[in-house]
């Protein structure tokens, strides 16, 4: 049924019945077991109904709501709805950044394979990579769980430890699919940080450093 608006604009208490001006300022007759409300009508309040037949067939107000009311109901409604697509978008964007950061450390992988291949690098490099990110992971993994639990934490400088000596990708990873870690600004200004002395490291040891003495540079820096 099509609603409409309109205002009581007389009610017989006595009676139990009433009239209801439409917009198109008509009266139309409504009963009170058709008011949706626990209490009676008053004379002025504005109300929202559809035009039905009583059982004689004759027109009258169906499904009388107070106005106020309904206007509440479809508030909440739109809030939800607008909460469910916040909600919905807010996931898009988190998996669309999972996707980007899974990329990042393939990619990144991926260039230290090719530099092997290459005899760029030394394959003990890039098992180093992998296993400090595995042990990266499992550190964040752990560190959550304790956090969870009220256990005794993983201090963040052994995180950050960790992830200036190769494990930052671990360490991606963990912040994106454990959500751990990943809103505490200070702790991602000095994740970043980290980054970038691991690929200073890493530039270092191609520009034909020592493995040893890169592990020094980084304990000297951290």
């Amino acid at each position: 049924m099509n609603k409409q608006q309109g205002t009581v604009k007389k009610w017989q208490d006595d009676k139990g019945f009433g009239f209801i001006e439409t917009e198109a300022g008509e009266s139309v007759f409504f009963h009170a077991s058709e008011f949706r409300a626990q209490r009676r009508p008053d004379v002025g309040e504005s109300v929202i109904f559809s035009i039905g037949q009583d059982s004689q067939g004759r027109r009258q107000a169906k499904q009388v709501q107070e106005l106020g009311f309904v206007q509440q109901k479809m508030a909440q409604k739109n809030k939800q709805i607008r909460q469910r697509n916040q909600t919905r978008s807010h996931q898009a964007d988190f998996e669309a950044g999972q996707k980007k950061r899974s990329l990042l450390g393939m990619a990144f992988y991926g260039v230290l394979v090719l530099l092997a291949a290459m005899d760029k690098l030394s394959w003990l490099v890039i098992g180093w990579y992998i296993v400090l990110g595995i042990i990266t992971y499992g550190m964040y993994a752990k560190d959550k769980a304790a956090a969870q639990s009220g256990d005794w934490r993983t201090p963040e400088s052994t995180l950050h430890v960790l992830s200036a000596l190769g494990g930052w990708v671990g360490a991606l990873l963990a912040q994106t699919y454990l959500r751990h870690k990943s809103q505490k600004p200070e702790f991602r200004i000095t994740y970043y940080l980290t980054v970038v002395v691991n690929m200073a490291g890493l530039l270092f040891l191609l520009a034909g450093g020592g493995l040893e003495t890169v592990v020094e540079l980084l304990q000297s820096l951290l």
